[in-house]
């Protein structure tokens, strides 16, 4: 069994709903009805059998397109490879994208969607706009993957729950994200410093880094929201179930909670006092992180597990990039520092117009063997919904280990939101950060205009609306 299996499993995740691909009782269900089914077809045109149950037709071509984030393309080309090597001639044709709203709402709108597509990033398609055009997701984990073994049972329990809108399961989330603080823990060690759990010492912190002549955050215009991931998930830590409900339902007052409102006024204090790297809001992301990784110019970074992948070309040698729960406000926080978000990441999907659904089955299900996943986790240095592919070194990586140890002491105090993802509101929210990280507007202004992006959203009857209880 694997660190990571072991872990979930002393913890318990194995009951209910809280399961390690999920970790939240999401128990959203749509408010308003949304046809399902596309297409429905199945379209299997091939010969069915043990070894191609869906029916992948000969000399047929699979449409992937796969974010081109942190986690790269190549996972899903190693496992097109495999399809190749099992289906001689199959084409499967991986394509990388930054924009995957802006390249493929167009096919969607013109009925030439690709076959599987992986909606993630900044850019990425909101669910409600497309949910009546995705095929259900039930017949690949009911089928067997490439080592004969039914995949329902390779998987931690509950992957279909973030996935699933009005009963129907659309989006299979692959990687498992863990959400944390990163930092250099060759770099504390050097200089004596502990990593902050509440932000206070994350304030007192900072003043100790510019003794240093360094900054406490730096950030990029791509990934301002990051700090707003940082600053709900401290919200939520600090004051309960409510805030995340607020947020997830689109409260009229969610941005006014005064969790919310106390970790906002935490961050403008190290905005106010120069703990942030200048200029984020001009500077590619990429670069800021660097700055972070191979410069050392700051001592911490807000991001999902992805990170140490996206920079281990631009990492400094011995970094020991580590990580650690977001901070709270108070000591007396409604859940405990140790308090976790954490979620499946990068969900595939699958169009019903698409020309190869059963190729993009095809594909998924060989995403989901063991040597496909193992594969990510060793590449990528994060896991996947599979089980018992992470062993107990990680692989050599201190991140691997460090989310493996933050799950574990978080028990049962693991949660996620998803009103970013489905609503699409990313992209307006981008344009607050990174004024309110330049110091350009204040707490007020952010609030309110966060506030105006919700109420906008709630009051359009046209939008399809998640109630999450």
């Amino acid at each position: 069994m694997s660190l990571q299996q072991k872990s979930f499993e002393r913890r318990g995740f194995l009951r209910g709903a809280l399961a390690a691909a999920v970790l939240v009782p999401l128990g959203g269900t749509l408010a308003s009805c949304a046809s399902g089914g596309g297409g429905g077809t199945t379209q299997q045109t091939g010969a069915v059998s043990d070894g191609n149950p869906f029916g992948v037709a000969d000399s047929s071509t699979i449409d992937a397109v796969v974010f081109d984030g942190g986690y790269g393309t190549d996972y899903v080309q190693f496992a097109a490879d495999l399809v190749k090597k099992n289906h001689s001639t199959v084409t499967p044709k991986v394509s990388g994208s930054t924009d995957i709203s802006g390249e493929l709402q167009p096919r969607f709108a013109g009925g030439t969607p690709p076959d599987l597509f992986d909606n993630s990033g900044a850019k990425s398609i909101g669910i409600s706009t497309i949910l009546a055009q995705l095929e259900d997701l039930n017949s690949v984990i009911e089928a067997k993957n490439l080592e004969g073994t039914a995949i329902k049972d390779t998987l931690y329990p509950g992957v279909t729950q973030p996935g699933t809108f009005d009963g129907k399961f659309v989006a299979l989330n692959y990687a498992l994200t863990v959400y944390a603080v990163w930092y250099s823990a060759s770099l504390f060690e050097e200089n004596g410093w502990t990593p902050p759990k509440t932000w206070d010492e994350a304030l007192d912190l900072g003043a100790k880094a510019a003794a240093k002549g360094k900054k406490l955050f730096v950030w990029g215009k791509q990934a301002a929201t990051y700090y707003m991931e940082l600053a709900v998930t401290s919200a939520i830590k600090e004051g309960g179930d409510e805030v995340r409900l607020g947020l997830e339902n689109l409260k009229a007052d969610a941005w006014s909670h005064p969790a919310i409102q106390s970790v906002l006024g935490k961050i403008a204090e190290a905005v106010q006092k120069g703990y942030f790297v200048p200029g984020g809001s001009g500077t590619d992301f990429k670069a800021a992180q660097a700055q972070w990784t191979n410069k050392q110019d700051a001592l911490l970074y807000p991001s999902g597990s992805w990170i140490e992948n996206e920079m281990k070309d631009q990492t400094k040698a011995g970094f020991k990039m580590t990580g650690i729960p977001a901070p709270t406000v108070s000591s007396s926080s409604k859940m405990p520092y140790e308090a976790l978000h954490s979620a499946a990441g990068e969900p595939f999907m699958i169009p019903s117009k698409g020309n190869n659904v059963a190729g993009a089955k095809e594909l998924l299900r060989t995403m989901l063997s063991k040597d496909a996943a193992t594969n990510f986790a060793k590449t990528k240095l994060a896991p996947t919904i599979v089980k018992g592919t992470v062993p107990a070194d990680g692989f050599g990586s201190t991140a691997l280990v460090s989310q493996s140890k933050m799950i574990d002491g978080a028990g049962d105090k693991v949660f996620t939101f998803n009103f970013n993802d489905f609503y699409g509101t990313n992209k307006d929210l981008l344009t607050l950060w990174n004024s309110f990280l330049d110091g350009k507007s204040d707490v007020a202004t952010l609030t309110s205009e966060s506030q105006k992006i919700f109420d906008k959203i709630r009051n359009d009857s046209s939008v399809t609306k998640v109630e999450v209880k």
